[in-house]
């Protein structure tokens, strides 16, 4: 033993032992319990952060913890190698993605041995890897057969400067989050997976996922919410060509004697036709495109709207009642059209307090003195002014209005989702390819399965925003596969969702190179315990779950959830901030590693703070840290 602590070399020493002895890979073995440990897979940026070294440092801990428990372990380490900021930064350096990506995952792998993780690196790979996102191309083909993958057209945000779709979350005050532009609202056709055929199988299996914490179950639960209510017909007192009435969905039948107005969003068909007649009305649909588009920005921007000019028939009591177009209500939830109660909901009683509609109370207030004037009455209760339902308590009206309404054939009992199905088209150069090629006479076409995987090409510098590969003709132009004629292949690539959606079974058989995924997988999913940060907690790992649960339809796995426990590791701050390099408070590990030493670090990030909650950064507790180790040290040497 040496007299003092040298860090540098101890640790050293003990990380050439490991990876001549290959400590950490792991082997199936049936008579012995298996643990799989798994933190979610780094963005390969090129340096490691502080919230690097916490989520795997954890995960560390637990990974060594279960084997000394005598079960057989697997930590696995992959790359999360395909997405835009890739992009950017090769357009920034003049660099092609590839070669940007590869050198920062040369430089990470050297930084988490440093850390001395035990992590089993013969299965490292990056998504980025033809190895890999073949078979995702090879999944999206059984999909697209089985009809759970098909293209329609649909509205996104478009930025034109960067000249790609931005999610709702991208849009900061109705411009794109990194050119600040204002978006535009298109219609471009776009490739899904219905992921709403399995609604109701991941909203009820969150109740068995007892050991994930039960903020994210929440919001899982929030995101795809199930509601049940009536979808309504209101005859169109002047039916137009391809309408006669609008149809909509409400939770809330108990106070459709209440409704004032109907509202449907500015790209409702029936708004586009009141449009070519009224030149107001065009003009306000094509401010709509430029407004904010995330739904708590919805929830508080200003109500605006202008009236369509024809009304509809309230079916419960045949009154005429105009048609508006709001800027509140979004044609991808529901119908594109809502029944206004302004009286009891909050978003319909500001619009109708902006431009003077009746505010019709008709359930009973507890307190003998509310101003419907003031407020809305938002809970429900007793109905009034509500002919032969009045009286009734709310839950009672739903079934007699909906009963009424059925037996009318104007309404229908409803069960309805928040979740849409999955958008996975992304006009972005490094990304997988989607296998598809269009021909003028067949025309959309799947790839041939012996022909995948879709290569993307590598070796392009880019010297604008936007997609090189919608002009490389090299790569587009393609013989169809069933005539043999010219076609043309998709130019769109995945969501890089898709990509970590499935890498923890990827990992479990990184070498199979004949099929997507064989018997290790089922050995070793699901996760016995996943590691990441709450801001994941719905897109990446409600996606995940919906894969697996198609992966096992396929029979390639053998269980119905991928994760079994979750924890969420809170952030590590700096002066009460995340940390962030736009900020300039962040703090890189390698200065830390260098002067005390891993240990020293994964021992002040461990014992600074709980693993779920946030982390303030120390250096006093770094040194701290590491006088204890030093103590340690000095004793055992006694």
């Amino acid at each position: 033993m040496e007299i003092s602590y040298e860090p540098k070399m101890l640790e050293s020493s003990a990380q050439a032992f490991w990876e001549e002895h290959h400590s950490f890979e792991a082997k199936e073995d049936l008579n012995t319990e298996k643990f799989y440990c798994l933190s979610m897979l780094p963005y390969p940026s090129g340096e490691l952060h502080m919230g690097h070294v916490r989520n795997y440092t954890i995960g560390d801990v637990i990974s060594r913890y279960q084997r000394m428990l005598g079960k057989n372990v697997l930590q696995p380490m992959s790359w999360d190698a395909f997405g835009l900021p890739a992009e950017n930064a090769a357009l920034q350096k003049k660099l092609a993605p590839s070669q940007w990506t590869r050198q920062n995952i040369a430089d990470m792998r050297v930084q988490f041995k440093q850390l001395g993780f035990a992590i089993d690196w013969k299965r490292e790979y990056a998504t980025c890897d033809p190895e890999y996102y073949e078979w995702e191309q090879w999944l999206f083909l059984r999909l697209y057969k089985k009809g759970l993958a098909y293209q329609k057209e649909a509205e996104v945000n478009w930025d034109p400067v960067d000249q790609t779709v931005l999610a709702n979350e991208q849009v900061v005050d109705g411009c794109g989050w990194r050119s600040g532009a204002p978006v535009e609202r298109r219609k471009i056709r776009q490739w899904f997976l219905k992921i709403t055929d399995y609604a109701d199988e991941l909203l009820d299996n969150l109740d068995g996922l007892t050991e994930w914490p039960e903020q994210v179950r929440t919001m899982q639960r929030n995101w795809i919410g199930r509601s049940e209510g009536i979808e309504i017909e209101f005859a169109l007192t002047e039916p137009q060509e391809g309408f006669t009435s609008l149809s909509v969905y409400t939770t809330r039948p108990d106070t459709l004697y209440g409704a004032t107005y109907v509202a449907i969003a500015a790209d409702h068909p029936l708004a586009a036709k009141a449009a070519l007649d009224d030149t107001a009305i065009a003009t306000f649909i094509e401010q709509c495109k430029h407004l904010k588009v995330a739904e708590a920005e919805l929830a508080t921007q200003q109500k605006k709207g202008i009236s369509a000019g024809f009304n509809v028939i309230n079916p419960i009591n045949n009154e005429a009642i105009p048609v508006w177009i709001a800027n509140y209500v979004l044609m991808e939830y529901g119908s594109g059209a809502v029944m206004a109660v302004p009286a009891h909901d909050e978003r319909d009683f500001h619009f109708a307090k902006q431009y003077q509609l009746p505010i019709r109370p008709v359930l009973k207030a507890n307190e003998s003195e509310w101003d419907f004037d003031q407020k809305p009455l938002l809970t429900e209760g007793i109905l009034i002014e509500s002919a032969e339902f009045t009286g009734l308590s709310s839950k009672d009206a739903f079934n007699g209005i909906a009963d009424r309404l059925t037996e009318q054939n104007v309404g229908r009992r409803k069960t309805h989702y928040r979740l849409r199905d999955w958008g996975i088209s992304r006009q972005r150069y490094w990304g997988a390819p989607i296998p598809m090629i269009y021909c003028d006479k067949c025309g959309v076409v799947p790839v041939p399965e012996n022909n995948l995987p879709v290569l993307l090409p590598t070796d392009i510098i880019l010297k604008d925003p936007g997609s090189p590969l919608v002009t490389l003709e090299e790569f587009i132009q393609v013989p169809c596969p069933e005539c043999n004629g010219p076609a043309k292949r998709e130019t769109d690539t995945f969501d890089t969702f898709m990509e970590s959606s499935w890498y923890y079974a990827r990992n479990c058989c990184p070498n199979q190179h004949s099929t997507m995924l064989d018997d290790r997988a089922k050995y070793w999913t699901p996760v016995d315990q996943y590691i990441g940060g709450v801001e994941h907690a719905i897109m990446h790992l409600l996606y995940a779950r919906f894969i697996h649960k198609v992966l096992r339809d396929e029979n390639l796995l053998n269980s119905d959830e991928p994760f079994t426990r979750l924890l969420t590791q809170g952030m590590v701050l700096k002066d009460g901030a995340k940390m962030s390099k736009s900020k300039g408070n962040t703090v890189s590990p390698k200065d830390y590693l260098e002067k005390f030493g891993a240990d020293t670090v994964r021992l002040f990030i461990l014992f600074a703070s709980p693993p779920e909650q946030s982390l303030e950064w120390s250096d006093a507790g770094v040194e701290g840290a590491h006088r204890f180790i030093k103590r340690v040290w000095t004793y055992c040497q006694e």
